[in-house]
C-alpha cells in the first residue's frame, strides 16, 4: 500500500462523543500502521447548529488522547490549508456549478412552505414526499422552469438551493472494506442538496471536493454515513474523479449496554457513566456532562476501552498499548455488527493501567489530591514520600482510581468522627473499654513498633483478659478506622504510628461511652 492520507472530519455542533474518538483513533492507527498522514479536518458547513466551543473541545479531547494528527485544525498547517470549511467557502461554488454544466445538478426554488405541503400531500395520500425524478419535473426548479424563467429568478436575487440530478434506474455499487460489496439503487436516493441559498456547500459537496483536494485515500467514518455513500460515488462519477475516489470503511455503531440501540448521553446520564471524553459544559443551558479524564480514566486506558468497541487484535487479548494497536490494526478486523458498550468492563479495563502505575508515581498524585482536598502542609508527616508510598501499596488493590486512594482510604490521612455503628451495636461490650484502654497504652509504651509487634502487643492484651483475638478484630479497625473493613489492619496500624493509633483508639473510647447501649445512637 502506497502512504495512505485519512482524515477525521467533526462538525463542531457539540462535544465528541466517545463514539467520535473511536473513528479518529482508528483513522490515527491506520496512518501511522502504513506511515500514511492523518488530518483534522472541522466541517462546519452547518451554521445554524454550530455550537460555541465545540471546536476547542475536540481539539482539546485529541490532545489529551494522545491522538495527533500530522495536520489541521490545531495542530498546524499542512499543504492542503485551510482545514475548516468555513474557510474554505470561496473553493465549493465552483463544483456546484461543473455539476449543473454538466447536467448533473439544478437550481431549485422551491420555498419551505412549497415543501413543506407537498410532505403533508404525500402523507395524505399514504406516501412519504421524496425531492427525486418522479417528483421533480412538478417543483420549482431549473428542470421544469424554461430557461427565460429561471434566468429571471436569478437575476431577482430569488433564493435558491443546488441540488444534485439523480438518475432513476441505475444501480451504484461500491466495495467497503469493512461490510464487503455494496449495491444501491438510484430509485432509493432523492437529489440531495449540494449548495444552500446561504452560500455554503452541504457535508455532501464540501466533505466530497475537500477529500479530493486533499487527496484523502481513505474514508473511515461511522454506519451512520453509509447510506450517502452511494450518493458521494456518484460525485466523484459525475466531476471527473472516478479514478481517484478514496477507499470506503464505516464502522460499527457503538451500542447501547442491553444492544438495544444506538449509544447516547441519555443512557450514559441513566446509567452513571459518561460518553464524552472530557467534561462538557452546554454554552446554552449551562449543564454539566462528565466525561472521561475528570473521573479518573487515563488516556491510554481510555483508548484501549474505545479501541475494543469493534476491533479486536490477533490474540484476542484485552488489555492493547497504543503502539500495540498501530502494530495491530486492520480493517478487516473491524466488526461489521455494532458493539455494545459495557460501563462495568469499562472500569476493568482501566484498573488494569492503574495497577501497572509505579507506587512512587501514584503516591506523587496522592500528594497533590490531598494538598488540594486538605491544604496539607509539605512538612506533615501525611504528605512524606515515605508515608505515601506506603499507604498506595496498602490501598492500591482495593481501588481502580487514583482519586479512590483517598475516598476508599479517607481514615489513613484522618481520623474518623463517626464509628460503625452495626459493628458497635452486635460486639461491643462494656468491659471491652477496659481492654482497649490497656491497648492503647501499650501501643503508647513499645519500643519497636511495628505491624509484627502492634499484632503481638494485641494478642497478650487479649490473652489477659481471656478474650480471643477474632472476637476483637473488627472492634480494634473501627475504633481506628470507623468503619468495618479496609486495608490490612496491623500493617495500618504501622504506618499511622503507636501515638496515632493510641491517639485515635483513646478518641473512640470517649465518643462510645457517650452511646446508649444497645443502640448507640449520640
Amino acid at each position: 500500500m502506497s502512504s495512505p492520507r485519512v482524515r477525521f472530519a467533526p462538525s463542531p455542533t457539540g462535544p465528541l462523543h466517545m463514539g467520535g474518538v473511536r473513528t479518529a483513533l482508528y483513522n490515527y492507527l491506520f496512518a501511522r500502521k502504513h506511515q500514511g498522514k492523518f488530518i483534522l479536518r472541522i466541517e462546519d458547513t452547518d451554521q445554524q447548529r454550530f455550537v460555541p466551543g465545540a471546536e476547542d473541545y475536540i481539539i482539546e479531547a485529541l490532545k489529551w488522547c494522545g491522538i495527533s494528527p500530522d495536520e489541521g485544525v490545531g495542530f498546524g498547517d499542512g499543504p492542503y490549508a485551510p482545514y475548516r470549511q468555513s474557510d474554505r467557502k470561496a473553493l465549493y461554488r465552483q463544483y456546484a456549478e461543473q455539476l449543473i454544466a454538466g447536467g448533473h445538478a439544478y437550481y431549485a426554488f422551491d420555498a419551505a412552505a412549497d415543501l413543506e405541503a407537498q410532505r403533508k400531500s404525500m402523507e395524505a395520500s399514504g406516501s412519504a414526499f421524496s425531492y427525486n425524478a418522479a417528483s421533480r419535473m412538478s417543483m420549482q426548479n431549473s428542470l421544469s422552469l424554461t430557461a427565460e424563467e429561471v434566468k429571471e429568478r436569478m437575476a431577482s436575487g430569488a433564493a435558491y438551493v443546488v441540488r444534485l440530478k439523480i438518475p432513476s434506474g441505475e444501480t451504484v455499487q461500491l466495495h467497503d472494506l469493512v461490510r464487503g460489496d455494496v449495491v444501491v439503487s438510484t430509485d432509493q436516493l432523492d437529489d440531495k442538496v449540494l449548495f444552500k441559498s446561504d452560500g455554503m456547500p452541504t457535508y455532501h459537496l464540501a466533505n466530497v471536493v475537500d477529500d479530493y483536494l486533499m487527496k484523502i485515500t481513505h474514508v473511515i467514518r461511522g454506519e451512520e454515513w453509509l447510506p450517502s455513500a452511494p450518493l458521494h460515488v456518484l460525485l466523484y462519477r459525475y466531476l471527473g474523479w472516478e479514478d481517484v475516489m478514496p477507499q470506503f470503511a464505516h464502522l460499527p455503531l457503538l451500542l447501547k449496554p442491553d444492544g438495544n440501540g444506538k449509544l447516547s448521553k441519555r443512557d450514559g446520564d441513566r446509567l452513571g457513566f459518561p460518553v464524552f471524553p472530557l467534561n462538557w459544559t452546554d454554552p446554552f443551558s449551562g449543564e454539566v456532562s462528565s466525561g472521561y479524564r475528570e473521573r479518573g480514566y487515563y488516556p491510554d486506558s481510555f483508548l484501549n476501552i474505545i479501541a475494543l468497541l469493534g476491533w479486536h487484535p490477533s490474540d484476542d487479548k484485552e488489555i492493547v498499548s497504543l503502539d500495540e494497536m498501530i502494530q495491530e490494526f486492520s480493517l478487516e478486523k473491524v466488526s461489521k455488527s455494532g458493539a455494545k458498550f459495557d460501563p462495568e468492563k469499562t472500569k476493568w479495563i482501566h484498573e488494569q493501567y492503574f495497577r501497572k502505575q509505579p507506587d512512587e508515581v501514584l503516591a506523587a498524585s496522592l500528594k497533590s489530591l490531598l494538598s488540594q482536598r486538605f491544604g496539607f502542609a509539605a512538612t506533615d508527616k501525611r504528605m512524606a514520600d515515605a508515608f505515601l508510598i506506603k499507604a498506595v501499596e496498602l490501598l492500591k488493590l482495593r481501588v481502580q482510581f487514583e482519586n479512590e486512594l483517598i475516598d476508599k482510604g479517607i481514615y489513613l490521612f484522618e481520623a474518623p468522627d463517626t464509628y460503625d455503628e452495626a459493628v458497635l451495636t452486635k460486639k461491643w461490650k462494656p468491659e471491652f473499654e477496659m481492654l482497649f484502654a490497656e491497648l492503647s497504652v501499650a501501643f503508647s509504651n513499645s519500643s519497636a513498633f511495628n505491624a509484627t509487634a502492634a499484632e503481638e502487643i494485641f494478642k497478650s492484651i487479649a490473652a489477659q483478659h481471656n478474650r480471643k483475638p477474632g472476637e476483637l478484630l473488627q472492634l480494634l479497625r473501627v475504633l481506628i478506622s470507623g468503619q468495618a473493613g479496609g486495608v490490612d489492619l496491623f500493617p495500618m496500624i504501622e504506618l499511622l504510628g503507636q501515638n496515632e493509633v493510641a491517639d485515635r483508639v483513646n478518641k473512640a473510647l470517649r465518643r462510645i461511652s457517650s452511646m446508649t447501649i444497645p443502640s448507640f445512637k449520640n
